[in-house]
């Protein structure tokens, strides 16, 4: 009998679902945003449903404050809890030497600062998120609406290749925040660490997509089965 091929969908549920045997009772657990984390959410309100496991959530953002409210998970806010136990999260691309690229769903800023409150941190993906270096997927940097368009510009000559996210609507894309999202388009990012550097002294960056040095464990979907691998 030919195996199954599982689809891209069912392996997200399939690694969802694994990640969720990590968070145990009394944890306080930041909630990814993200196709792959919405189903490790399900499974956790799944959980408390059924199992009556207790845990407190710290959201990322507003779509997965929505999301756990209907599944009956309780929540509080990052500033309510002094650190966060762990953080299970999606990811856009992950290096072979555990850089990642976030931020696909506009959530970069909360995403980041839940994040670095947490003892522990896991990347949720299927296997089409591997790469051996960054930069096939855009690279989001959440700017402030004030020089938004300077910021642009300055990208633009860079050689950075930078496009305004929009909406379906053609609108320019407005994070939680209220800020704008300049995707730049670098096919391959050379040096992670100096361009984070790089953008981290921008007057008017609030944030950005790499995830550098922060994971602790990515846990993969893969047509032969799961794999975690520990950073």
């Amino acid at each position: 009998m030919r195996e199954k091929v599982l689809t891209q969908e069912e392996l997200k549920k399939q690694v969802g679902i694994e990640a969720a045997k990590y968070v145990k009772n009394e944890m306080i657990v930041g909630l990814g945003t993200g196709s792959t984390a919405n189903y490790m959410i399900d499974e956790l309100g799944r959980k408390i449903k059924e199992e009556h496991l207790k845990i407190i959530g710290v959201t990322t953002s507003k779509a997965t404050s929505k999301q756990a409210q209907a599944l009956g998970i309780p929540l509080k806010a990052i500033d309510e809890v002094e650190y966060v136990d762990l953080t299970i999260d999606s990811a856009d691309e992950i290096s072979e030497n555990f850089h990642g690229i976030k931020g696909g769903g506009g959530a970069l800023l909360f995403e980041k600062i839940v994040a670095s409150y947490s003892r522990q941190y896991i990347w949720i993906v299927d296997e089409s998120k591997l790469v051996k270096q960054l930069g096939a997927f855009p690279l989001p940097v959440e700017v402030v609406k004030y020089g938004a368009k300077q910021l642009y510009r300055f990208f633009e000559n860079k050689g950075y290749h930078p496009h305004f996210r929009t909406t379906n609507e053609g609108k320019k894309f407005i994070t939680d925040s209220g800020n704008y999202i300049i995707d730049l388009h670098l096919e391959v990012i050379a040096n992670p660490i100096i361009l984070g550097e790089e953008l981290d002294k921008f007057v008017g960056v609030v944030e950005h997509g790499l995830f550098l040095n922060m994971v602790n464990k990515v846990i993969v979907g893969t047509k032969k089965g799961l794999r975690t691998y520990s950073n």
